[in-house]
């Protein structure tokens, strides 16, 4: 559809309204449309074809990455939605690549999904493939990291106001020198939380150090060297607030690997609320997501779309945190 539309210079949308026979499209049009279709030996999935034939009631999700406690939970809030409105899901994981994350919308478009719930990649910067999305008139709905605000409707936590609880929660327990460790900074989640890390500091009248900021790759490796490297430093810092489950265990496994003591050294705090905070000495205390119930939110709002809902919702799911025994100190 895509060359379709390039050659003719119209839309992709009034290329899939032609190809269909809509009455919204003139017959010239339609016209033009099917003969450069059979020009170029197109050829309609018959998958898809099928699916339409038998209106199924399909949505399609795609995640950066689908093994993370973050994205499985809302996976599930979101299969659990679907079902019970009738609606069953595919998944797609992006593995937090840009290309990938492309291949699998385009391959929810040719599947004729009623639907879309994505989360952003961290290598999305360039959102074209959205608009198209918009264009077509496909439903879609962001969760967690988001973009095109003004387009799609979005659910996401208040990290802002939790992360800056969890930095206020390190001081007010004797924490001085605190570290964020976040992901790439175009993601609108990592910006939501480094402002709550920051404005706590401003609030409690602590010095900004830039050095104890650093947001990179989302990646376990990446995360434990820039833990390491912190560490290091004469004037290393004595808490830690980590971005995502990743990153928090990235930072964990740093500060014992330095020998160091969680909190009495280090202390730490992690956006996540895994099982297994439970299970690393000392308990992790963590700021929960209720990834769940992001889901389930995402898939009401996409839901409510779908059948006919065209105005943008922003839903905020507010997080909690949970104090364990990772972050605070003995006095």
């Amino acid at each position: 559809m895509k060359d379709l539309a390039t050659r003719l210079n119209v839309s992709i949308a009034t290329v899939s309204r032609a190809l269909r026979n809509s009455h919204e499209v003139s017959e010239d049009m339609r016209k033009r449309v099917q003969d450069l279709a059979r020009e170029l030996n197109y050829r309609p999935n018959p998958f898809a074809q099928s699916l339409r034939k038998e209106a199924p009631r399909v949505i399609g999700v795609v995640v950066p990455n689908l093994v993370t406690h973050y994205y499985s939970g809302a996976l599930d809030g979101i299969e659990d939605y679907a079902r019970q409105k009738g609606y069953s899901v595919f998944s797609s994981n992006s593995h937090e690549d840009y290309e990938a994350e492309e291949r699998a919308i385009d391959s929810f478009i040719s599947l004729h999904v009623e639907g879309i719930i994505a989360c952003l990649a961290q290598d999305t910067t360039d959102y074209s493939h959205y608009k198209e999305i918009h264009e077509m008139g496909i439903p879609l709905v962001f969760f967690a990291r988001t973009c095109l605000p003004e387009l799609f409707s979005h659910v996401v936590a208040n990290g802002d106001e939790a992360a800056q609880q969890a930095t206020q929660h390190l001081i007010d327990t004797g924490s001085r020198r605190i570290a964020f460790i976040g992901g790439p900074n175009h993601l609108d989640m990592v910006r939501r939380r480094k402002h709550g890390y920051l404005q706590a500091l401003r609030d409690s009248r602590r010095p900004i150090d830039r050095d104890l900021i650093v947001c990179d790759k989302i990646d376990f490796e990446v995360a434990r060297n820039a833990t390491g490297k912190l560490l290091e430093r004469e004037d290393r810092p004595d808490a830690i607030i980590a971005f995502n489950d990743i990153i928090t265990y990235a930072a964990f496994e740093a500060i014992k690997e330095h020998g160091l003591r969680i909190p009495e050294d280090v202390a730490i705090i992690g956006f996540t609320d895994s099982e297994t905070a439970l299970y690393v000495t000392p308990k992790l205390s963590v700021i929960a997501d209720q990834a769940y119930e992001q889901g389930r939110k995402a898939c009401e709002l996409l839901l409510r779309n779908i059948n006919g809902d065209k105005n943008i919702y922003q839903e905020i799911v507010p997080m909690q945190l949970i104090i364990r025994e990772s972050s605070v100190k003995n006095h």
